[in-house]
């Protein structure tokens, strides 16, 4: 087992990886920017070490500054987090080089699955069905227009190095796909250092399923089912549950049994998600995978009782996944993420500023993961996640009260906050039917409650 993990991250995620760490008896250490002077993840890590001004890029991003920290430090391990150096190949290997352990899979499967393209082929190869796009990554507009002439409008233009919504455009007709190859590989060289771009078929009312898996050193795989991230803007997610609406047991077991054996086939270790889009019919269709621990893992730690972290840590260690057969697996009751976010709740422009006043609701089968605090300060630096709201109910229907009774009792001042978008959509005949898709908020936005959202 380590004797101490750095967390080369920030905000909630590092503070839960510190609670993790001490529930397991390993000491921690905290990296922060100047900007997070003040934080919880600095106050709660036995040690911290300062690398960078408030940047990015001269901090949490920098590889030399981190990778020191752990040397003088003494650590023996780094835990990523999600965001920053979690899919970055390099910074892994450099990890590796350094004698230090990152708490992920190995460079190669880094490498592999980052690259959505790459990744997109090595399923096809596996035998799990992707949608319809390029075979390589386009070097031109025009280039990018003959595939989309070939497998037919609308079409997504993605980023191949990195997700989270940044470096997609939508090309509905040949006249956008110019402005939308601009467009998207500049935001993609920003966020990922790549302008390179694929392209794949827009599904307009596709559902997102995502699958959580565990692979060990023996190869050893075990999913633990599904989330439904279907309520997102700007192709971000800001609502979760499991299990998906959409998603019978069977279906959980189909694939859950064919994430496992692919990723025990090509070498993966450690925990990972594979997503996937779900059409009108109810077929998949793989999109990408993540090799990392996602933002929403809580809504699947609460239907199985398995802490994903403290996961990846003993996985990172050598410890085997456990003994469990797909058609054994069940999830139990049913858990909701509201991804609570420092921005105005109509326009998800980003608000900053000193939190005034901070109380998160409590009770029964409520859950909050944040790393915020009465005046605390929120830097424009940063992503705009501010808190995450996760309830665990017996049934969806129990799931739902909880969550909005918990909504109520959240109170941020100082900032705004999504909560009253979650409000809003908490009270949607649609959502409350289980009965939505990926355009869920666009056609939401569009109607008159949008009015109630702003005041």
């Amino acid at each position: 087992m380590f004797r101490k993990i750095l967390v080369a991250n920030r905000g909630e995620i590092a503070l839960r990886v510190i609670c993790a760490c001490k529930e397991l008896g390993i000491q921690t250490v905290a990296v922060y920017s100047e900007a997070d002077a003040h934080s919880l993840p600095v106050r709660f890590a036995d040690e911290a070490v300062c690398i960078g001004p408030a940047r990015p890029s001269a901090s949490y991003l920098n590889i030399q500054s981190v990778i020191s920290a752990a040397a003088i430090t003494s650590a023996d391990a780094i835990h990523p987090g999600y965001g920053f150096l979690s899919e970055d190949t390099n910074f892994a290997e450099v990890c590796e080089t350094s004698g230090v352990t990152f708490i992920g899979p190995s460079p190669e499967l880094v490498r592999l699955m980052g690259d959505k393209s790459g990744a997109r082929r090595r399923m096809k190869k596996e035998g799990i069905p992707i949608l319809p796009g390029s075979e390589e990554v386009v070097g031109s507009a025009a280039e990018a227009a003959e595939w989309a002439r070939t497998i037919g409008y609308p079409v997504l233009l993605k980023a191949a190095a990195g997700g989270g919504g940044r470096g997609m455009r939508i090309a509905r007709e040949p006249a956008e796909i110019a402005a939308a190859f601009e467009a998207g590989g500049r935001e993609a060289m920003q966020a990922f250092g790549s302008q390179e771009l694929y392209v794949e078929k827009l599904i307009p009312n596709a559902r997102h399923i995502e699958f959580q898996v565990l692979v060990d050193h023996s190869g050893k795989a075990l999913s633990l089912g599904e989330r439904e991230c279907s309520i997102q803007r700007r192709y971000q997610k800001i609502l979760e549950e499991s299990p998906a609406p959409s998603i019978r047991a069977e279906m959980r077991h189909q694939i859950g049994a064919q994430v496992e054996r692919v990723l025990s086939r090509i070498g993966y270790t450690n925990a990972g998600t594979v997503e996937f889009l779900m059409d009108e019919q109810g077929d998949l269709y793989f999109i990408e995978m993540n090799t990392r621990i996602q933002v929403e893992h809580p809504v699947t730690e609460l239907v199985t009782g398995i802490d994903l972290v403290k996961s990846q840590i003993l996985l990172a260690a050598g410890a085997p996944v456990p003994e469990i057969a797909q058609e054994k697996f069940c999830l139990r009751g049913h858990s909701i993420e509201c991804r609570i976010n420092a921005e105005d709740p109509a326009t998800f422009a980003p608000s900053s500023g000193r939190i005034t006043s901070f109380h998160v609701p409590g009770g029964t089968g409520v859950r909050v993961d944040s790393a915020a605090y009465t005046e605390c300060f929120v830097h424009p630096y940063y992503d705009s996640l501010l808190a995450k709201l996760i309830v665990h109910g017996r049934n969806r229907q129990e799931a739902l009260s909880r969550m909005s009774r918990a909504l109520g009792m959240f109170i941020v001042e100082g900032v705004q906050t999504s909560i009253p978008l979650h409000q809003k959509i908490l009270t949607d005949p649609d959502f409350l039917r289980g009965d939505y898709t990926v355009r869920f908020l666009e056609r939401y936005q569009s109607r008159p409650v949008l009015a109630a959202v702003k005041q």
